[in-house]
């Protein structure tokens, strides 16, 4: 029988009923039990005692009660619950789960490791060992279709959508949990697994823990036989047994599977039947109770009832049953909690080991035209007959398409409809249909229904990392793998598919059986209407078709189709042209169309190729290589940022960023940067995955864009000193290109948008060129001067010599690049400092002129120089030039310190100097700039030399060219070391560089150099001045020669040039409109001269200037301007700026020009009229904020905008215009600003229109306070603002959208809190913690508020330490509190963050385990502190100051003593009756503070804490304290004699008190001494401890007393007993130390002579080499252990010292000579063990390696010493490896040694393995020990 609680499910204590006793029969019933059922319950209870049967408990009889009134209806899902057993059908079988069919029409699922312990075990091993076993089978293999199984629901889940899925097991642990071994009966039926399989038979597991079920193989014959699944029964395999035999208590059971026996099973009385151990299966004698319209009600086993509802009555019968009928029954299901059983009465059932009538596959999604109306349930759904007889069961919701059109009036029996099959219940023996039109239409009913290649409508569910999943129809999902998702490869889905999203795809692969359903995306797949290849049997010779790569490789390419047929691309068929690297021209997912060659499908080999025909069709071409011209056309002169794909030999392969990476690029290495050396440099730094901002598109020709990186083409083509084709150049014009080729005759060079010209050699250079190849190299980039244009021939020649092409200014123009030089290697740096990696590269970046290091000397070189090392320079190469060594003489090994001139970050090369004159520290002196300095040249490199300035030795940088074209030196002009020059610095602070900045040669005198407007048009450069007859107001006509965006160049005359600028073109300007494009290059144009333009100074000049003649004119083709009078123009008669800039007023509205948006100063360039131009800054040009992220694409070169002007610039050259009119920052308004600094904690400073700044507290940066409030905010972000404040030029703004869009009603979560009122007591309030004091945590709830929370409200828990608040309550995080109290007139909010006011959990997490705090204990605290305060208060003197928190005179405070609840703080506050003149005098009298005393810290009046300040009463003053402290001052003599009595009492006892402490003092034992009779004192007590005589010496060195110092330990030694020798060494070790420090080396050795006369000689040796090894007197060392090894080379511990020296010396080798001459001069006995001693150094300082082997070789020699198996194990375990220890581990154990050794090796192998191992590995030891020791025993028998 089952054990009692089982059986008395309610709570209770439990009396059991003995024999003789009758229970009660009356029963206490509640109103919710039927009546009428009692007398009967009753009766059969009596006769069932009567008959003298085991009793029922009270539960059965209340759970049989309650079964007579339960409502007969089907099984709902709703109903069921873990812990119920139910009775299930095998639907599917897969790998992984068992679907299993539920009886009225419910499904579930059982997971693999559900199915018994025996098969979790195999699969858990098969797991861990990573093969396959044998003996354990699939799912497929042991589970069939139709099997019937009794299952226990584990858990129902409810799903996103609203599902509920049924887990389940059928783990007889879990389903025959009810059953204990007494319980067990023969006979009954019962479910079990087969746990091992033996020689007679098999081990059954049928859950009952002590009990062992035996199979015998004679009962399990005829099943096998039957199951036609092999000649055995296989682990896991589920069986319907049978009970034969029962012994031992039920502790050994025998059983039968034969299926007669199990079919003819029926369960009985005397089978001991609980409704706690009932199981579903179980065939039963019923008897009919009631007939009710949803099925019937049956007794059975005499005392239970249960219930058969309508689709489990016997179909034969249908509702032919009569009270007291008996019929045969099968258990469908038990309820654990209400005791519900659910009968069957179909026949499939009655018969244990039947299995219920399938489906025949082709029904399932049939369409059954009539279908007639056998019985209709309301609640549940309808019968119906089907076409073939056969009964199906619809769904109320799937009977009409929603609820509102269903009409029952349909449904009558009779009523015939068309429906659907959808599913089929083997528990029901019914088909499940639907009459919803919907599924009856549908084209996919189940995976079977889809085909490969058919196009189907999806819904996006979810995206994955591996693709995205598909919801086809209700039942079928697909997956779209990533590849797929479209036709390039998508870096973010995310932004392209959002869930929900309709999408149309194709079916690649569908796998009904695995429900597995592969789809693409593509579209040319989807969309493609060639045939579809699913089979290789259809690939035909001459086939075209789609498909996608899925592989390119030097060999070809894989291309794939549907249904995973694949075939290959071989290199000569890839194209017509032969192609070298396929990979490069294909990528992965690309779609493809090919042609079938061959195809073998036995073999599954298919040929395929992309040539379709002879003559390539061009659109083909396009699909098959992606180098296709990109879509996204950037123009010549965009800025891109781009991302590093692959370094390729000549370059880099990039990816646009702005384009998602679609747009592939590319740089060539020379490209790079202006400097050839940085090309090379930054090609070697940069790796795949970096970004590289800036880079601007040089041209598009070819297949792929090509970008440059140089800053000087950079910066002409950005200031338009460009020219765009072969029209536009002029002679004399200077432009910046790059050599595009080095020929013997001459240089070519390129220019952006390509234009080239040639340099010829005689043009090349201003020195005599031999060789073109020694001047200029490929790439390099010069700026070049047209000579002359050749119109019939296309070509340009060029002059490339300096004289020609410089501006004059050598000095600035050589400055300007080294400039450029040193910003691109910082760079650079930074680049490798973000890798964060620490690579050499990081130790690179440390590395900078100037920086001293200590290295080591590696090598001395034939030619002088030198290597070094040492730790700051770990895989780096350093190297001084014998110039650099200077005077020294180096030895290999020796220390030294040096000075860094230069690091090659190329080459990895470091180079050093040991000049002493470098290496000195002199007093540093003030530079001036542009002053000259000698200086030595110290080091030369390719772009720079190193110099040191003679003053002051710093070192400066000097840029050795002087022009972009200087490259060429003769060897009598190139700079060498040593060289003395003359330097004038032009930076004289120290730069990250570690140098300053200089240039080569005296500083010109008053040399100024215009320098040049970036604004100013390039078009007088170009454009050379002839001398002319025109004058102002002459009409000439001309032709349009070239359109710049603001300016048309017209040719007049063959030589004169005139230019027309774009205010003189229309008299009306359409805003938005490009006035120079209306003009078309070569039209003719008439226009009249109204000024001329200086080429020198690009100055606009009235005509009456002297040298008009020699300008350019200046035309107008308005018409206004051509009929009118010369004087209606401009009056250009004043030349000055300023007034014509004065002519413009703030507010005018203006017509201008965009000439370009410089990126550089982040302002937009316009010109309004010819002479007069202007700047928008980058906040006026838009309230939009998407225009201010990139204003470069929203303004066009050339269009007219119209602008209000708001004032001119610093220089008074220029207008300041703004787009966005003039901006007024009022309260109220909505402004643009842009993030330019982020405060943590605190908010943002925003730059705003016109130059003024705000600020944004965190608490207006969004309406939902966040945990990182500033985590979105960069520097650079442009954001709209709400100003919420101006004052005192002080701006507060809001970045709420309650503020920006009150119109949105957006949801304030967290509402602005501006003053205290907005605080209310009880309120919920949510903001950041501010900081942490004794007094509590300071809560900010706004910018201006702050809320205090107390300690006690912080947490439920008691906290000592309050480090722990300040980790779980960091600056700045955000919480919910609550208000507790709110004070308006102190400015006080008191908070709590407790959890139950809050309702958040606590701050500080219940896992720290901190001590609650306990009601009484606060209570009586609370008391206790409010005492204290009010004591505190009485004496305290009322006032304070709240401005300067100062202390009150020291004679006015009494408080008490401080103790654990005094937080140190003094609380002042003001006295209103206190005037102006006592405030001034005690601010003037406390700053007098006692000496000594420690100021207390103190809290000003302003912001008081004190809990009940305002409630305790404040005592009235006495007449002495309230006399003004002005008269106190006057009269300090006054002061004295008003003591009183109690304050004289008071000072007598405190001096007492300080003799008392003095006294104390000298007696404490811990007291450290202070001077040097401290220290006679000390010595003197104890006179032999070496200790107090070394700190007396300490204490003489410290203040540098080294005589002293001699002389102490000269008396120690004298004083120290002759017997206590350690203690007379340990003097004598530290006056050795002193001299080494402080002595000379014949001092020390005096010392150490005597040292040795008087103690121990060796140990005295062998301190005095530890000495100098210390102080790092290396060369010392070894000689005085060469010396010891010839006067000790017996003992031992010398070679090992020596050993160990030598190791830390890094000399190995050396140690490796040592042993050997250890092992010849040692005696034998001693050489096992110094092996081991050395190769345990070996191990720690030197070679591991070597010193395994030496262990090695020792234990090959020596097998059973077991100490040193015992050290190299130890040591392994240190050093070595898993496996290795393993390994020696295995060697020991299979020794023949002592078994007492051997245990002792076990036990060690056991605690390894327990600590590292696994469980399995600890078995194996404990395997092997066993497996000893029976070696042993079996050996001692014999």
């Amino acid at each position: 029988m089952a054990s009692m609680e089982e059986n008395f499910p309610r709570g209770g204590i439990q009396k059991k009923p003995t024999e003789g006793k009758t229970p009660n029969p009356k029963l206490e019933r509640d109103n919710l039990f039927d009546i009428h059922h009692e007398e009967q319950s009753q009766k059969r209870k009596r006769s069932q005692r009567d008959q003298g049967k085991q009793k029922k408990f009270k539960a059965d009889k209340i759970a049989a009660a309650k079964d007579n009134v339960v409502n007969i209806e089907p099984l709902a899902i709703e109903a069921l619950c873990e812990g119920m057993l139910l009775l299930g059908c095998i639907k599917e079988v897969s790998d992984y789960e068992l679907v299993i069919s539920l009886p009225n029409g419910l499904s579930g699922f059982v997971p693999v490791t559900q199915i018994s312990d025996a098969y979790s075990k195999m699969l858990s091993k098969q797991v861990a060992q990573g093969e396959l076993l044998e003996d354990l089978h699939s799912l497929l293999d042991m589970y069939s279709p139709g099997t019937l199984v009794r299952c226990i629901v584990t858990s129902v889940e409810k799903s996103a959508d609203g599902r509920r899925s049924i887990k389940l097991s059928i783990d007889p642990k879990k389903v025959n949990k009810g059953l204990n071994a007494s319980a067990l009966a023969s006979g009954m039926l019962l479910s079990g697994f087969v746990s091992s399989v033996e020689d007679h038979g098999y081990l059954i597991d049928i859950g009952v823990s002590g009990t062992h079920a035996f199979l015998p193989r004679q009962k399990a014959q005829n099943y096998i036989k039957a199951l036609k699944r092999g000649t055995d029964l296989k682990i896991g395999q589920n069986l319907n047994c049978v009970i034969v035999e029962v012994k031992n208590e039920g502790r050994v059971v025998r059983l039968s599977i034969d299926r007669s026996e199990v079919a003819a099973s029926l369960a009985t009385e005397q089978q001991n039947w609980t409704l706690s151990n009932l199981l579903p299966g179980l065939v039963v004698k019923a008897r009919v109770q009631k007939v009710a319209p949803l099925g019937i009600k049956v007794s059975f086993l005499s005392s239970f009832t249960g219930i058969v509802d309508f689709m489990h009555m016997d179909p034969e019968k249908s509702m032919n049953y009569s009270p007291d009928q008996v019929v045969k029954a099968c258990i469908l299901s038990v309820h654990p909690t209400s005791k519900v059983v659910r009968l069957t009465l179909r026949q499939a059932f009655l018969r244990p080991g039947g299995s219920p009538n399938q489906l025949s596959n082709d029904r399932m999604g049939a369409v059954v035209e009539e279908s007639t109306v056998k019985a209709f349930y309301k609640q549940f759904g309808a019968v119906f007959e089907l076409d073939d007889g056969t009964l199906a069961f619809a769904r109320l919701k799937h009977l009409s398409k929603t609820r509102k059109s269903f009409k029952p009036g349909a449904f009558k029996t009779g009523c015939k409809h068309k429906c659907r099959i959808i599913d089929y219940s083997p528990m029901d023996e019914m088909c499940i249909v639907s009459l919803k039109y919907r599924i009856i239409e549908a084209r996919f009913l189940q995976y079977q229904d889809i085909h490969t290649g058919d196009v189907v409508q999806g819904k996006v569910l979810a995206l994955k990392p591996i693709g995205m999943q598909v919801k086809v129809t209700d039942g079928i999902k697909g997956l779209v793998p990533s590849m797929h998702l479209a036709d390039v490869i998508l870096k973010q889905p995310e932004k392209k598919y959002n869930i929900g999203d309709e999408v149309k795809c194709r079916v690649l692969e569908c796998n009904p059986a695995g429900k597995k359903l592969i789809l693409t995306l593509k579209k040319s797949l989807v969309q493609s209407k060639l045939p579809v290849l699913s089979n290789y049997e259809d690939a035909k010779p001459g086939l075209i078709t789609h498909g996608f790569v899925v592989c390119a490789r030097e060999f070809g390419c894989i291309v794939k189709f549907y249904n995973d047929v694949k075939g290959l691309v071989p290199k000569n068929e890839l194209s017509s042209e032969p192609i070298s690297c396929p990979d490069k021209v294909f990528h992965e997912g690309q779609v493809v169309k090919v042609m079938v060659l061959k195809c073998e499908p036995e073999q599954e080999r298919l040929l395929l190729s992309f040539r379709l025909s002879s003559k390539p069709a061009l659109e083909d071409k396009n699909e098959c290589t992606p180098k296709k011209k990109q879509e996204v056309k950037y123009q010549i002169g965009e800025m891109v940022d781009v991302k590093v794909l692959k370094k390729k030999d000549n370059g880099l392969e990039v990816s646009v960023l702005e384009d998602e990476g679609n747009v592939i690029a590319s740089i060539p290495t020379v490209h790079l940067s202006d400097f050839l050396a940085n090309c090379k440099l930054l090609w070697h730094c940069l790796q795949e995955g970096d970004v590289l901002p800036r880079l601007m598109c040089l041209s598009d020709k070819g297949e792929r864009i090509t970008l440059s990186r140089k800053s000087a083409v950079i910066s002409a083509v950005q200031e338009e000193q460009v020219v765009r084709n072969f029209s536009e150049i002029q002679p004399g014009m200077l432009l910046t290109g790059y050599v595009r080729n080095v020929m013997p005759f001459g240089v070519f060079v390129e220019f952006p948008f390509g234009v080239t010209g040639l340099a010829p050699k005689v043009s090349m250079s201003d020195k005599f060129v031999t060789d073109t190849k020694d001047h200029f190299v490929v790439g390099q980039t010069v700026i070049a001067k047209v000579t002359s244009i050749d119109e019939e021939k296309q070509r340009v020649l060029l002059n490339l010599k300096v004289s020609e092409c410089s501006s004059g200014d050598s000095a600035a123009e050589s400055f300007a690049l080294l400039n450029q030089y040193f910003k691109e290697m910082k760079e650079i740096r930074n680049l490798l400092r973000r890798r964060g990696e620490p690579s050499i590269a990081q130790g690179l970046c440390e590395l900078v002129p100037g920086k001293e290091l200590q290295l080591v000397v590696e090598d001395v070189k034939e030619d002088g120089s030198a290597l070094f090392s040492g730790s700051s320079v770990t895989g780096l190469t350093v190297t001084a030039t014998r110039y650099h060594l200077g005077d020294k003489n180096i030895v290999p090994g020796e220390k030294t310190k040096a000075l860094v001139l230069h690091v090659d970050a190329l080459t990895s090369k470091v180079y050093v100097s040991l000049r002493e004159e470098l290496l000195k520290q002199r007093a540093k002196q003030r530079l001036t700039e542009n002053s000259q300095y000698s200086a030595i040249v110290q080091h030369i490199a390719e772009e720079f030399a190193i110099v040191s300035l003679l003053e002051t030795g710093q070192l400066a940088a000097i840029p050795i060219a002087s022009h972009l074209n200087d490259t060429f030196r003769f060897d009598s002009e190139k700079l060498k070391v040593g060289q003395t020059i003359c330097a004038t610095l032009k930076v004289v602070k120290v730069n990250d560089h570690g140098v300053l900045l200089a240039v080569q040669g005296p500083a010109k005198k008053n040399g100024f150099v215009r320098v040049r407007n970036e604004s100013e048009t390039a078009l007088e450069e170009m454009l050379a001045a002839v001398k002319h007859s025109l004058s102002l107001g002459d009409v000439v006509t001309g032709t349009v020669k070239s359109i710049k965006p603001t300016h048309v160049t017209v040719a007049i005359d063959d030589k004169l040039t005139g230019s027309i600028h774009a205010s003189r073109i229309l008299d009306e300007v359409p805003i938005g409109s490009f006035p120079t494009y209306t003009l078309k290059a070569g039209q003719k144009v008439t226009a009249r001269v109204i000024g001329g333009r200086d080429v020198n100074t690009h100055r606009y000049l009235p005509i009456t200037h002297p040298h008009f003649t020699r300008s350019i004119p200046e035309l107008s083709i308005r018409p206004s301007e051509i009929e009118g009078k010369v004087t209606a123009m401009l009056d250009l008669k004043e030349d000055s700026a300023l007034k014509k800039l004065g002519l413009y007023d703030v507010g005018q509205t203006v017509t201008c020009f965009v000439k370009k948006y410089n990126v550089l100063k982040n302002w937009l360039e316009v010109e309004v009229t010819p002479d007069i131009r202007g700047r928008v800054p980058h906040l006026l040009l838009s309230l939009n904020t998407k225009v201010l992220k990139h204003p470069e694409k929203s303004f066009k070169n050339g269009q007219a905008i119209s602008a209000t002007v708001t004032g001119t610039d610093v220089t008074e050259t220029n207008l300041c215009l703004s787009l966005t009119g003039i901006q007024l920052l009022e309260q109220g308004t909505v402004t643009v600003g842009m993030v330019t600094k982020v405060t943590p904690h605190i908010g943002l400073t925003i730059a705003l229109p016109g130059g003024k700044t705000g600020r944004v507290s965190i608490f207006h940066l969004n309406d939902t306070y966040t945990e990182n409030p500033l985590g979105d905010f960069k520097v650079g972000r442009i954001v709209r603002c709400y100003i919420l404040s101006n004052e005192n030029g002080k701006i507060q703004l809001s970045l709420r959208q309650s503020r920006l869009n009150p119109k949105s009603n957006s949801k304030v979560k967290d509402v602005e809190i501006t003053c205290i009122k907005d605080v209310k007591k009880g309120q919920l309030v949510r903001g950041y913690v501010k900081s942490i004091t004794p007094s509590g945590v300071f809560f900010g709830l706004s910018a201006s508020l702050l809320g205090r929370i107390l300690f006690q409200n912080v947490s439920p828990y008691f906290v000592q330490k309050h480090s722990l608040y300040e980790k779980y309550l960091p600056e700045g995080k955000l919480l919910t509190a609550k208000v507790l109290g709110v004070n308006g007139k102190e400015k006080h909010i008191e908070l709590s963050l407790l959890p139950e006011d809050t309702g958040m959990p606590s701050v500080l997490p219940e896992s720290l385990g901190l001590p609650r705090y306990d009601a009484e204990e606060e209570k009586r605290e609370a008391d206790e502190t409010e005492k204290r305060e009010k004591l505190k208060l009485k004496t305290k003197r009322r006032r304070g100051n709240s401005e300067s928190e100062q202390e009150a005179k020291p004679k006015k405070r009494k408080v008490c003593p401080a103790d654990e609840n005094d937080s140190g703080i003094e609380v002042y506050y003001r006295e209103e009756e206190d005037d102006d003149q006592e405030e001034e005098a005690a601010k003037k009298k406390s700053k007098i503070r006692k000496p000594g005393e420690a100021p207390r810290l103190q809290v000003s009046v302003g912001f008081t804490w004190d809990e009940d300040i305002n409630a305790v009463d404040i005592p009235v003053l006495n007449q002495k304290e309230e006399s003004s402290e002005s008269e106190e001052d006057e009269d300090p003599q006054s002061k004295l004699k008003k003591q009183t009595k109690k304050e004289k009492e008071l000072e007598k006892q405190k001096k007492e008190k300080e003799l008392c402490k003095l006294e104390a003092a000298l007696m404490d034992p811990s007291r450290q001494p202070q001077s040097a009779d401290d220290f006679d004192r000390l010595v003197l007590s104890s006179p032999n401890s070496s200790i107090l005589w070394l700190q007396y010496m300490a204490f003489h060195l410290q203040a540098t007393e080294i005589e002293k110092a001699r002389a102490v330990a000269e008396r120690a030694l004298k004083t120290i007993c002759f017997r206590e020798e350690q203690e007379k060494l340990n003097v004598w070790v530290a006056l050795l130390n002193l001299e080494n420090m402080y002595g000379t080396e014949e001092t020390l050795m005096k010392v150490f002579e005597r040292a040795v006369q008087y103690n121990e000689p060796l140990k005295v040796f062998q301190h005095l080499c530890d000495i100098y090894a210390n102080s790092e007197k290396y060369k010392q060392a070894e000689e005085l252990y060469h010396t010891m090894l010839k006067r000790f080379r017996q003992e031992k511990s010398v070679w090992l010292k020596y050993a160990s020296f030598l190791l830390k010396q890094g000399q190995t080798e050396a140690t490796h000579r040592l042993l050997e001459r250890a092992l010849k001069a040692l005696p034998t006995k001693e050489h096992v063990d110094v092996i081991s001693r050395f190769a345990q150094l070996e191990f720690r300082f030197g070679d591991p390696e070597h010193a395994k082997a030496l262990f090695e070789s020792t234990l090959n020699s020596y097998p059973k010493r077991t100490d040193i198996w015992s050290i190299y194990m130890d040591i392994m375990i240190k050093h070595g490896s898993q496996k290795e220890v393993r390994d020696i581990f295995e060697r020991v154990i299979h020794l023949s040694l002592a078994p007492k050794k051997m245990k002792f090796f076990f036990k060690r192998y056991l605690d390894y393995e327990k600590k590292f191992g696994t469980t399995e590995s600890v078995l194996a030891v404990k395997r092997a020990a066993l497996e000893y020791v029976e070696t042993k025993s079996s050996l001692a028998d014999t």
